[in-house]
């Protein structure tokens, strides 16, 4: 402690003893520090349990509502406050990061920018939210060009995504700096999270969603709104399996329906191959879906790697012939060597054949959360009710916002030439407001304007005394009582509401849904030992003694020189064949 300090007349320039600052009374204008004494396992159990969540909440986990974590989130809702709708012009990527970062996300413009980049690339995504303009990178790893020389948009998917943001469907919070506000969720129609997946390394967890079909998700959606006491099985009848946006083959369903009941499990996926002959003869490998994930570069890196190492025996060349038009890899085969023989050791040593992880955790109501497929499905359609009742409260709100002062100009036009007389004899509009307000133009006590509607009729146009502006005026009332009817009736309805959110999904589906693009085979199994032996045709003998071999037909027929017949098998002198 520097300086002299006293508490109730007590002195406290004691050695060694600390007191909590709040207490003290400096009567010195020296310069002083109080050191307050911690247990530093507890300030740093504290510290880092304040960090992970963190880290958890507002970094790595998606929500299970939206499916987006906060920087997906806030590139999206940057771009839609930018107007980069999907019918409007791009706009260079370097203005979307600055917005971001400016107003949204106070991290590096490599965060933003990287997001913005996977949400256009149609290889990692796959329903893609962003339309990206320029060089975004590829499947061999390589990296999008610079933010100021692309240029992007939203895709017309991300409409549904951040359709009814204005109609307080969803709650908002303070930005970084308290200037602005940024949603906590967006009111997404997509079940983005099923459909697009997502990946993340918090702290203590990690997740790792897998995409699906859009269709097979709606159709599982509905099959749970109409049974909310559906089995996984029966969800399966809808959702087959993950559906990938780069193709290849799901080998093995177990692993599926495992991940399905459990949240965890394992994927078994092959790139998509066939064997097609070439001119000249010879067998060829031709690999047109590789899976998800699956850097095409290194592929082709590692066979030809195992290749020279001699690991994979029977590959004369190796070409990446993929275009515009597509992915295509050709394997050449060597003459003496068997196509399958090879293909089945591509599947064994390389990522032509990779297990994925499966591990769905989720932030549920803040908190992070291991869901099955169900669990799912059933917070987005609680997530989907609650976007509908808080959208009709808000159009039913502005209906009768608007009713209420229709119903004034319609008594003011009941009244009309009371209502000119009025006007006419007040001396402000403050004085106009307030007869109004009492109903001085009335005879009958009991009509009464609000200051709403008595605002509204001072500021109504002499154009809406025709007698055809009046008519649209009872005709626009009317109108209004019936929506505000259907509103309340939604309200009232619980199975109205489910029914909505199933016609919002059918609408959804019927503009993007596609088909599958990953196919299953339900053959789970290994890849065995005899999947490496060549097929050939071969002869086995057996000896007197017990001894057995096997031999390749064309070799058994081959003659020692000026032998006659078959010679394929010698023996011992006192053993036979």
């Amino acid at each position: 402690m520097i300086g002299t300090a006293s508490l109730s007349g007590v002195n406290l320039t004691t050695a060694g003893t600390y007191y909590n600052l709040a207490t003290i009374r400096i009567k010195s204008s020296r310069p002083y520090a109080v050191i307050i004494p911690i247990d530093i396992t507890k300030e740093m159990k504290s510290a880092y349990i304040d960090y992970s969540m963190s880290v958890i909440v507002s970094r790595a986990l998606p929500d299970v509502r939206d499916g987006l974590k906060p920087v997906h989130r806030r590139v999206l809702f940057g771009m839609s406050g930018l107007g980069l709708v999907y019918n409007k012009a791009h706009k260079k990527s370097a203005r979307i990061v600055g917005e971001v970062l400016g107003k949204y996300h106070p991290h590096g413009d490599s965060s933003v920018y990287d997001t913005m980049v996977r949400m256009a690339q149609h290889w990692s995504l796959r329903y893609p939210l962003v339309d990206g303009q320029g060089n975004f990178g590829s499947m061999d790893g390589d990296s999008p060009a610079a933010m100021r020389y692309t240029e992007a948009r939203l895709q017309r998917i991300s409409d549904d995504i951040l359709g009814d943001l204005d109609k307080d469907t969803v709650d908002f919070k303070l930005n970084f700096d308290d200037t602005l506000k940024e949603p906590t969720v967006l009111p997404t129609r997509i079940p983005n999270l099923l459909v697009n997946g997502a990946s993340g390394i918090a702290v203590g967890m990690a997740t790792n969603m897998l995409p699906h079909n859009l269709t097979e998700v709606i159709n599982g959606i509905n099959a749970y709104i109409d049974d909310n006491e559906i089995t996984t099985e029966g969800l399966m009848e809808h959702i087959k399996a993950p559906d990938f946006p780069t193709g290849g083959i799901i080998y093995g369903v177990e692993g599926v329906k495992e991940a399905f009941e459990t949240g965890r499990g394992r994927v078994v996926v092959r790139g998509r191959a066939e064997i097609e002959n070439s001119p000249s003869g010879r067998e060829t490998i031709v690999v047109s879906e590789i899976p998800y994930q699956v850097n095409k570069a290194s592929l082709i890196m590692k066979i030809a790697d195992l290749v020279n190492d001699k690991k994979i025996e029977g590959i004369s060349d190796i070409r990446d012939e993929s275009d515009r038009n597509g992915l295509r890899i050709v394997v050449d085969v060597k003459r003496d060597a068997v196509a399958n023989v090879v293909l089945s050791k591509l599947y064994k040593y390389t990522p032509l054949q990779t297990s994925y992880g499966v591990n769905n955790i989720a932030l549920v109501n803040g908190r992070p959360r291991l869901l099955s497929l169900k669990q799912q499905i059933s917070e987005f359609v609680k997530f989907r009710i609650e976007v509908v009742q808080r959208r009709t409260r808000y159009e039913l709100a502005k209906a009768e916002a608007r009713a209420h002062i229709l119903e004034g100009i319609l008594i003011a036009l009941d009244y009309l030439d009371q209502v000119i007389e009025l006007i006419r004899s007040c001396k402000d509009g403050d004085e106009a407001k307030k007869r109004l307000m009492a109903g001085d133009f009335a005879k009958d006590e009991a009509v009464t304007l609000s200051e709403l509607q008595a605002k509204a009729i001072l500021d109504m146009r002499l154009q809406r005394l025709t007698g055809l502006e009046r008519d649209k005026i009872k005709a626009e009332y009317n109108q209004l009582k019936e929506f505000i009817d259907y509103l309340n009736s939604i309200l009232d309805s619980s199975e109205l509401q489910f029914e909505i959110v199933k016609e919002e999904l059918q609408e959804v589906k019927e503009r993007f849904g596609d088909e599958r693009r990953t196919d299953i085979i339900f053959a789970e199994g290994e890849i065995r030992i005899e999947d490496m032996i060549a097929n050939d045709e071969v002869v086995v003998t057996i000896s007197h003694l017990g001894y057995i071999k096997r031999t390749k037909s064309d070799e058994y027929r081959t003659q020692n020189r000026g032998g006659r017949g078959a010679k394929g098998s010698k023996t011992r002198n006192e053993d036979f064949v």
